[in-house]
């Protein structure tokens, strides 16, 4: 458990302070009159739904985005920040909620990249690299390529990058959407740390579990206004609930109640009428070797029946990804098969499993999961654009039209159907490729790869209400997850992976938890 008591007193002047900060994208307003104070020595959580301008708060603080009214102040003089270059300079660091990585580079390269002045020696940022480890409990391999770390990993590099230039204000966005367990108690440390050592850390989360652990105080964001404060966190959860969903915790769902931390979760389940089973998808042996010849996925043989909800659980990086990636046709397997029905899918392309039924929600939306600089419009129909195509021209009018009516039906919510799909928050981005992946006109199947990771406890009890009434047509469902509760809510059996081979599976039972849990560590049953 991590101390409620920072080592540093709170300081009462505040390092900085946003006075009734206004930010609009057009006739869009992102935050309205939004006032607050960040001390030296606190952990403050920004609570909020998807959408409720947790990000937008951020940026403006760390100079990505300009207010449009308000004022700042840092360190008491007006604050300013040209843009994040500035805003680094005067000792402020945001870990953001997706990556800004280069791929084909080390580690170390990632962390030397923009640092001018500063550390030009490689070997002495690897030795800063190996320390700050140490320290806080983030490994990482200074050579290592970014292309070939795990999403977590990667996650890592962005917040050593910040650490290792000693922050005065560390802000991070939904920096645990990516973790496990492990990593998300040792990233609590690190917050808790930083704050120790007399600088201020904004921690934005919608994991009621985290703001209990590590929460000196709380801003809830709805609406990008400000809704609800606490300086007592840990013994107003209740209300902080209340004030982010605009409704009470008794109407959560199991899948919702555990990603917020609240406990014990009944087992729910999509509980679907008695049916024959007939077996949709069929893999048998796939196997994946990296290119050092290291055997990332081992042999692995599964069928999922037609509405049968099948949850892969595992420790990331236990070979979960390259399962998705064979699945998407992103990768070709090293050996081994898998089937949609009839139809051998192996090394085909990803139009082609799209094409024969297969929906996919990748892990990384925004690496291969839609196009950042399109619409919102043309991503939701990324696959299907042809349909609105005629004589080489696309018909706006009518995309638009269509993807207004998937939005309502998703609740993707966003300035209209036109909109950048850049300008999105995370959560809505996500509810509108799965809303592409699952209104396929053929689906068949829907493999889903961390699909909840990162949104809120609305959007979770969204996504799932989606696949579950996919299941209820008959739809078979591949889900992968690193939360194991909503597994155990949501599937109807569990298979585990552990170090690429399936190390056992299971009727998805809360009751079987610690079972499950067991062969995680790689303990066979």
């Amino acid at each position: 458990m991590i101390s409620a008591s920072p080592a540093v007193e709170v300081s009462a002047a505040p390092l900085l302070s946003l006075s009734a900060v206004t930010k609009r994208f057009g006739s869009f307003t992102a935050l309205s009159e939004v006032t607050l104070d960040l001390r030296p020595g606190e952990v403050h959580c920004i609570l909020g739904e998807n959408g409720a301008g947790k990000s937008t708060l951020c940026n403006v603080m760390f100079g990505v985005h300009r207010p449009d009214g308000g004022a700042m102040s840092y360190r008491g003089a007006a604050y300013q920040p040209s843009g994040p270059a500035d805003a680094l300079a005067q000792g402020i660091a945001m870990v953001h909620q997706h990556f800004s990585l280069v791929g084909d580079m080390s580690v170390v390269d990632n962390v030397l990249l923009g640092r001018g002045r500063g550390i030009l020696n490689r070997k002495e940022c690897a030795r800063q690299l190996a320390k700050l480890a140490d320290d806080y409990g983030l490994p990482l391999d200074p050579d290592a390529k970014i292309d070939d770390l795990s999403v977590g990993e990667r996650q890592r590099v962005e917040i050593v990058k910040c650490l290792i230039r000693d922050p005065q204000l560390f802000v991070l966005d939904e920096p645990t959407a990516v973790l496990l367990p492990d990593e998300i108690a040792a990233l609590l440390q690190v917050c808790r740390r930083v704050a120790a050592s007399g600088r201020a850390v904004v921690l934005v989360t919608h994991k009621l579990a985290e703001i209990k652990e590590v929460a000196d105080r709380v801003t809830v964001l709805r609406g990008g206004r400000t809704v609800a404060t606490s300086g007592a966190p840990a013994k107003e959860i209740d209300a902080l609930v209340r004030a982010m969903i605009h409704g009470d915790v008794a109407e959560l769902d199991g899948a919702a109640a555990s990603t917020l931390g609240l406990g014990k979760v009944a087992h729910v389940g999509h509980q679907p009428p008695p049916r024959s089973k007939v077996e949709a998808l069929q893999i048998d042996g796939l196997t994946v070797k990296d290119r050092q010849g290291v055997t990332r996925l081992d042999n692995f043989t599964l069928t999922v029946d037609r509405g049968e909800i099948v949850g892969v659980a595992g420790v990331e990086g236990n070979g979960q990804s390259e399962l998705a990636a064979v699945l998407a046709g992103m990768m070709t397997p090293t050996s081994g098969r898998y089937y949609l029905g009839e139809a051998d899918l192996t090394g085909r392309s990803p139009q082609e499993i799209t094409a024969a039924g297969v929906g996919i929600v990748s892990e990384d939306r925004h690496a291969v999961g839609c196009v950042l600089g399109m619409s919102l419009a043309e991503n939701i129909y990324l696959n299907r654009l042809d349909e609105f195509t005629r004589f080489g021209f696309l018909n706006r009018t009518a995309l638009q039209r269509q993807a207004t009516t998937l939005m309502q039906r998703f609740d993707v919510r966003a300035r209209g159907p036109g909109a950048p799909f850049s300008s999105l928050s995370g959560g809505n981005q996500q509810k509108a490729v799965l809303a592409r992946e699952i209104t396929l006109p053929n689906l068949s199947c829907l493999v889903a790869s961390q699909p909840t990771r990162g949104l809120d406890v609305g959007a979770v009890a969204a996504v799932y209400g989606h696949i579950r009434e996919a299941c209820g047509r008959g739809i078979a469902v591949l889900l992968v997850s690193s939360e194991l509760d909503e597994l155990l809510s949501v599937a109807d059996r569990i298979v585990v992976l552990y170090r690429g081979r399936i190390m056992g599976s299971c009727v998805a039972d809360p009751a079987r938890k610690a079972e499950i849990g067991a062969m995680m560590a790689g303990q066979a049953q």
